[in-house]
């Protein structure tokens, strides 16, 4: 069957009952390595035939492809930046020099969202596009969504973005019925197709699910609750593993709340909470290797509980766009290495990225975090909060100035009391000085599909 025709993967409806989407999730880890490193010194063979980026980045590494056949190999070689895949995009586009199909194969391009310049553009063969669906299903499996299910997309659905079209084939794929209305459809238009298709499980952002729940008493007349959603699957932000964040998003909806994480650089998605709702499984092993970096002592540590660290990625059979020991940006903790639900790949939270994250009188601080406690000290405030980091880089030595949102209800005479609460809170919390500004409820835009504007670089109304 020829792609763009096979929606469904032949054996979707017997998975219902399965206890994983694939065996590879239950797979004792010795056996996971021996997999990964005989996909990787496939990986490196290919590479070495057909990718002229890492022919010359190996080359000036002083390496050979045939050097590297285990995991612990992956560490003699440098990593792949993200300015370095920039800089291939711009010498060779569409698709940059790292493209290592040929143009023929290329049968889907995707678009990564970044945060300077031009989108990065991601190529698919055949083989890649079917890979990449089947990443997605162990996600959203593992995430809850069953084959059958009415599946609600509130992602964007833009067609470059990958919360959009490849979400939908990757729902198409396991056997549900993607509704795709997307955020980007309106409010109105997904409560409305809520209501009339009353479907079982709902994917977005978790800023943007949460803002449906408490638009749906003003556009539907009755609560998010009512409407017979069970499961929630959020993404694409920090949100998810917040847990008071989280708590409103299940209060809100009547329903259970799981988190996944990915890009588009490697797929769609490839890490995905279970139903002990406990932190991320790497549910993907056979496909992509990773590696835990600790960022201050540029050492790769091993994945035991408590370890914190950024996530770098191997790719293994992949063809048009592979990428060897890319630095994601995402800083992580591992939550565990066991489960009760008998998946072997590693628990993880994403506490934020390692781009995003700000020195402050030389303590690492991710806005994610500081959105937590702020989030946690609703009614006093309206769990939004803007930081303005109004100095060069990443490093001050001064306070952090943090712009808040007070409750609704809170009378701004008491604002001198709230500001040293909150500002003794993210200290007591997060060890660092913060200058807090206190503003009216609802004076940010509501979150929409985009991710939420944690950081400005200034605010018009700061001395």
């Amino acid at each position: 069957m020829q792609f763009g025709m096979r929606f469904r993967r032949e054996d979707a409806a017997d998975k219902v009952n399965d206890r994983f989407w694939h065996a590879i999730e239950g797979t004792p880890l010795d056996e996971v390595h021996r997999i990964q490193e005989e996909r990787l010194r496939d990986q490196m063979a290919y590479l070495k035939a057909n990718s002229t980026f890492y022919q010359e980045k190996f080359a000036e590494a002083g390496m050979e492809f045939d050097d590297i056949r285990t995991i612990e190999d992956l560490q003699k070689l440098p990593y792949t930046y993200k300015t370095e895949i920039r800089e291939s995009l711009s010498a060779a586009p569409p698709f940059g020099k790292h493209r290592a199909a040929p143009m023929a194969d290329i049968v889907q391009m995707q678009a990564s969202s970044g945060t300077t310049g031009s989108p990065s553009y991601v190529a698919l063969t055949e083989a890649d596009a079917e890979m990449w669906h089947e990443m997605t299903a162990r996600c959203f499996f593992a995430n809850g969504v069953r084959p059958g299910d009415m599946v609600l997309h509130a992602f964007s659905l833009a067609k470059g973005f990958v919360g959009g079209i490849p979400v939908m084939q990757g729902l198409q794929y396991m056997g549900t019925i993607d509704v795709p209305v997307g955020a980007d459809g309106g409010v109105e238009r997904l409560l409305r197709a809520c209501a009339d298709t009353r479907p079982r499980c709902i994917v977005g952002a978790p800023n943007f699910v949460l803002h449906l729940a408490e638009k749906a008493p003003e556009v539907l007349g009755c609560k998010a609750s009512e409407l017979g959603v069970e499961q929630v699957v959020v993404g694409g932000e920090p949100g998810g593993g917040i847990p008071a964040i989280r708590a409103k998003i299940e209060e809100a909806w009547g329903a259970k709340c799981s988190e996944m994480l990915g890009g588009t650089d490697l797929g769609v998605t490839y890490w995905a909470e279970c139903d002990a709702q406990t932190g991320m499984h790497m549910v993907n092993m056979d496909y992509i290797i990773t590696e835990l970096l600790d960022p201050e002592s540029g050492a790769i540590i091993p994945w035991e509980k408590g370890a914190e660290g950024e996530m770098i990625y191997t790719a293994i059979g992949r063809q048009a766009s592979p990428l060897v020991r890319f630095r994601s940006g995402d800083y992580i903790e591992v939550i565990d290495t066991e489960c009760s639900c008998g998946r072997t790949g590693p628990k993880i939270r994403c506490t934020g990225r390692t781009d995003d994250m700000l020195i402050v009188r030389g303590a690492n601080v991710f806005p994610s975090a500081i959105n937590s406690i702020i989030t946690e000290m609703v009614p006093d405030t309206n769990g939004v909060m803007r930081i303005v980091a109004d100095f060069e880089g990443h490093t001050t030595q001064g306070a952090l100035t943090v712009i808040v949102e007070r409750g609704p209800d809170r009378d701004p005479a008491d604002d001198v009391t709230l500001k040293k609460k909150i500002e003794q809170r993210l200290r007591d919390s997060l060890v660092f000085k913060a200058d807090v500004h206190l503003v009216a409820a609802d004076t940010f835009e509501k979150p929409g599909a985009a991710k939420v504007a944690f950081v400005l670089r200034k605010y018009p109304d700061l001395p």
